[in-house]
């Protein structure tokens, strides 16, 4: 993703976890503020320690990144949200990523409610 796409400031971070908007799965905590004056949606990835070493943080950040990437027509626009990995997300394939932040951002209302993730693959 362009960097216009991100959130890379701790304060922005902060700003974010500040408004307490979250919503979770197994694998994934969401924190979502509503920006309405933006053109974009902007994403934070954070994976912590407990997924594993250094290479095992970047793959799963990979792996979230690229799931945004291809949901990226169907996500709001007007949103800055971050995703949280879990120890859990560390074990899954790239479509079990997919579907899992597909359904955190449906509860989030972050994605079209209607979005099927059959028709789109």
């Amino acid at each position: 993703m362009r960097k216009s796409y991100r959130v890379k400031k701790e304060s922005e971070f902060q700003e974010v976890f500040e408004t307490h908007n979250s919503v979770a799965n197994r694998q994934f905590v969401v924190y979502s503020l509503d920006k309405p004056n933006q053109l974009h949606f902007r994403v934070g990835i954070s994976v912590g320690k407990k997924i594993g070493n250094a290479v095992h943080r970047n793959w799963v950040k990979r792996r979230i990144r690229q799931s945004l990437l291809e949901l990226k027509p169907y996500l709001r626009q007007d949103v800055d949200f971050i995703v949280i990995a879990r120890p859990a997300a560390d074990q899954m394939s790239m479509s079990d990523v997919k579907a899992s932040l597909i359904h955190v951002l449906k509860l989030a209302k972050l994605i079209d409610p209607n979005y099927d993730s059959e028709e789109k693959s």
